[in-house]
């Protein structure tokens, strides 16, 4: 049994259990382990330097998904494990006894995810676990996009702004940075696909990449208007009509049938602002951390592996 500190006792007595510790509590418990370390430790280094043994790989994706959770860069993450007992204890580490990684080693975790492009396979080892536990029917799928906003200073190394971010416009408003595209299963609400382009990007060239090809029907806001000309497969497509052209028609039994054809198109998609919400508000992700469109969509995919988590952990605790 692993020696305890002289806070340890304290901080297991207290009366309250905070937020923090409710949520990780919670996360412990739908989080497929032993499936996301299988697949980790498939190329995690058997010895680091000097023959010395590396950090325990569940220990740096413990701490990885901290990051994700409460929006932390490496130096905040490192700082968070000496101050804040409740996300030691969810990593497992105990203060003064074990070896807390400093903020090299958290960059280095991440760079060997990428280096062996993990995060979409963790999106995906997510998704099969709550596939298995009937989280997701397949019958339907849901697309959207959300801007992900990214500095636009020059004030850097290279004097000039990220050449994977773009501007563009949404309605009178410019903005600088990336988008995210999901596609989300129409029965659960859970994101199947991710996908990351620059902003000036049209939502409706990436609707086919969202697509599983398993789905019957696919649903999308106006912006995906001439869907049908990049979708591959024989899906059924219910895309809104613009809003300036409802408006427009004639006042009538057309306009009203209309009209309320489109509040049930835009019923059935509320389901994927739940993901976009967990993200930005939730989990505080609303600009892009790192330089580069290929670092920030493999972030994104595994935000949204654990948003995925989020929004059934409460589904899967009722259900057990």
């Amino acid at each position: 049994m692993k020696q305890t500190t002289f806070d340890s006792p304290a901080y297991t007595a207290k009366k309250k259990q905070t937020r923090r510790e409710k949520f990780l509590a919670e996360m412990d418990r739908v989080v497929p382990w032993k499936a996301l370390l299988t697949l980790i430790e498939e190329h995690y280094p058997k010895r680091g330097k000097a023959g010395r043994p590396p950090m325990s790989p569940e220990v740096m994706l413990r701490i990885h998904f901290l990051q994700q959770w409460y929006a932390l860069s490496d130096p905040a993450m490192e700082d968070a494990l000496y101050e804040i007992e409740s996300m030691r204890r969810f990593v497992g580490l105990e203060l003064n006894v074990d070896a807390i990684p400093d903020e090299t080693t958290i960059l280095k975790f991440r760079r060997f995810l990428e280096k062996h492009a993990l995060a979409p396979k963790i999106l995906e080892t997510v998704n099969t676990d709550l596939a298995a536990r009937g989280m997701q029917m397949r019958a339907g799928t849901l697309v959207d996009a959300t801007i992900i906003h990214a500095p636009s200073s020059t004030k850097n190394s290279s004097g000039e702004r990220d050449p994977g971010m773009h501007q563009t416009k949404k309605g009178n408003q410019w903005f600088f940075g990336m988008k995210a595209h999901i596609g989300v299963d129409s029965h659960s609400g859970l994101v199947r696909v991710v996908t990351g382009t620059a902003a000036n990007v049209a939502d409706v060239t990436q609707i086919d990449t969202l697509l599983t090809g398993e789905e019957k029907t696919v649903h999308a806001d106006a912006g995906y208007t001439g869907a049908h000309k990049y979708v591959k497969g024989e899906q059924e497509l219910h895309i809104a009509e613009k809003r300036g052209k409802v408006k427009a028609m004639v006042e009538g039994a057309l306009k009203d049938a209309t009209v309320a054809l489109e509040r049930l198109k835009a019923q059935m998609r509320a389901r994927v602002e739940h993901p976009f919400r967990v993200l930005k508000c939730q989990f505080g992700f609303t600009k892009v951390r790192y330089r580069g469109l290929a670092k920030n969509t493999a972030q994104l995919q595994t935000l949204f592996a654990l948003v995925n988590l989020s929004l059934a952990r409460r589904r899967l605790a009722a259900a057990a």
